[in-house]
């Protein structure tokens, strides 16, 4: 009841809101912020700070709608008192939550705004280049879900202007006139480090691997130094995240060793934060499941996409992991009624069930695949030509090296040495550059076949010894990772079980269920089949 005590009285509301959370009493939070939203409209900046603190916590349960309700409230709030700085931050905070849930519809006139918003806003230069930061990270991620690694250069080079610019700014001690300006999204380092997070992301899927480990290297290298000094669990998930990217690119490159000791690392961080596991859960079976493939364990691998389909409600990655696990029914031979299921649900030419270029031009390179496993080259041809087609649109490297490689084994196998030749080699060529390993162990025996076929012995002698190189590497990686202690993670028990003596133990089982097992014991060498490498 005391005046002019507000600061107190709403900050008391915002720690009490924030202990309740820890303690996991979500309902008895939200009234008390419920409350203080209420009776805070006189005093601008705790009214904002309250009306994000609310959204936040809708977030973390995953009701974006009374979330982004919120945040309109906000930005509408914010406008009425003079403060187009916070009207941006919580349009572009909406923004967001709308693109989580893939209202495109609404996100585009949104985005439209806060464009506007934020070029006419002349205040604290560091304030407004974080708020363009905001805006075109937003672009950039709307275009790499979209599987568009070509249109989203434009966004991705200012992106990257603006960080640097950021940069070389001074902070101004100079605090903000009103009081509604008293906030910023995310501190400059952090903002650093996201910049370079979405330049891996875009490097993989555009697959220019070596760029994607060069600025994962220096991303991982600034978050180190971070974690020295700030616990901020954002630095987590950025970190998770960069490792999911680089896991894939090393299993592209030929090193399934190192990549199943990042996948690792993954799940140590995930053990120290239960919302972390939750979020990526999904994405930590999924890589389990590429790893399989990858030394050919393809029921660990169905027994990895399976669980991964289970806990995923994101439809990019439910979709990516399908196609996927219709590479390991295909692989098998023997799986054809789930594979027509899977492969109806994922049909590029009917009702695809994502927007995503990339994953589209993926299924139709699927249906390539299983129809030259069957034998209709005609069929089969048809579909690589349309993932051609649509991975140069967009530069898609690896799904254009996989579909010339594809379509050269195809005109191979018809006897047309001269159309298969002129697929192979642009296919190594392609390959050599990203480096995709298994493409070009691909290509050098397909060159070594076909200049054998027409009598070049000497190409062929020199295919053959490309092969014999990339089997050997292929080999010793092979060997290396299913050795190393790390490799029990496709076959570990689900929860550690204490050995109790004159009783037998239980055999190991894949991990599909709860946390990940928290250690690993060392195996006596490879149990897997080498042969599919050779």
């Amino acid at each position: 009841q005391i005046p002019q005590f507000e600061d107190v009285k709403f900050e008391a509301a915002s720690l009490l809101s924030e202990l309740y959370c820890q303690e996991n009493s979500v309902d008895t939070a939200k009234p008390l912020l419920r409350k203080a939203i209420q009776i805070s409209q006189q005093t601008p900046y705790w009214h904002c700070r309250l009306l994000f603190q609310l959204a936040q916590l809708h977030t973390l349960e995953k009701d974006l709608v009374s979330a982004c309700d919120l945040l309109g409230v906000g930005a509408e709030y914010a406008r009425v008192v003079g403060s187009e700085y916070t009207r941006a931050l919580f349009l572009l905070s909406k923004g967001m939550l709308l693109l989580m849930e893939r209202k495109l519809q609404e996100v585009h006139p949104l985005l439209t705004l806060c464009g506007q918003i934020v070029e006419n806003w002349q205040g604290n230069p560091i304030q407004k280049e974080s708020l363009r930061v905001f805006f075109l990270v937003l672009q950039v991620t709307h275009y790499l879900d979209a599987g568009q690694v070509k249109s989203v250069k434009p966004c991705l080079k200012q992106l990257q202007q603006c960080i640097q610019t950021i940069s070389t700014l001074h902070d101004d001690e100079i605090l903000p006139s009103n009081p509604a300006d008293l906030f910023h999204w995310l501190p400059k380092e952090h903002m650093c480090v996201l910049v370079y997070l979405v330049t891996v992301m875009h490097s993989m899927q555009a697959g220019y691997l070596e760029k994607a480990q060069k600025y994962t290297d220096k991303a991982l290298m600034q978050l180190e130094k971070l974690k020295m000094l700030d616990c901020s669990p954002i630095l987590s998930s950025f970190q998770v995240i960069l490792l999911e990217h680089i896991i894939m690119c090393r299993l592209v490159t030929g090193h399934k060793a190192t990549a199943l000791q990042e996948i690792s690392q993954v799940c140590q961080l995930c053990q120290q934060s239960p919302r972390l596991f939750s979020n990526h859960a999904a994405q930590l079976h999924t890589l389990l499941g590429l790893y399989c493939i990858s030394v050919n364990c393809m029921d660990n691998a169905e027994a990895q996409f399976t669980t991964a389909l289970r806990l995923t409600t994101h439809q990019e990655l439910w979709a990516f992991i399908v196609t996927n696990l219709a590479s390991v029914y295909i692989r098998e031979g023997n799986r054809h009624q789930e594979l027509y299921s899977l492969l109806e649900r994922i049909n590029p030419d009917h009702n695809f069930p994502v927007s995503s270029h990339c994953l589209r031009a993926a299924a139709f390179y699927i249906r390539g695949l299983f129809s030259f496993f069957q034998g209709r080259y005609n069929e089969a041809k048809r579909f690589l030509r349309e993932t051609l087609k649509m991975s140069n649109a967009e530069d898609l490297n690896r799904l254009t090296a996989c579909s010339l490689v594809l379509l050269g084994h195809i005109f191979y196998v018809l006897g047309n040495h001269r159309e298969s030749n002129n697929m192979v080699v642009p296919a190594m060529q392609l390959a050599s550059k990203i480096p995709d390993m298994s493409v070009q162990l691909w290509s050098s025996a397909l060159l070594r076949d076909l200049n054998k076929a027409c009598g070049n012995a000497m190409d062929a002698h020199e295919a053959a010894q490309m092969h014999q190189n990339f089997s050997q590497q292929l080999l010793q990686d092979h060997i290396e990772a299913c050795s190393l202690p790390e490799h029990n993670l496709i076959t570990a028990p689900a929860h550690t079980i204490p050995e109790i003596p004159k009783i037998p133990k239980i055999p190991a089982s894949p991990w599909t269920d709860g946390p990940p097992p928290v250690q690993f014991q060392a195996q006596n060498g490879p149990t897997t089949s080498l042969a599919s490498l050779l």
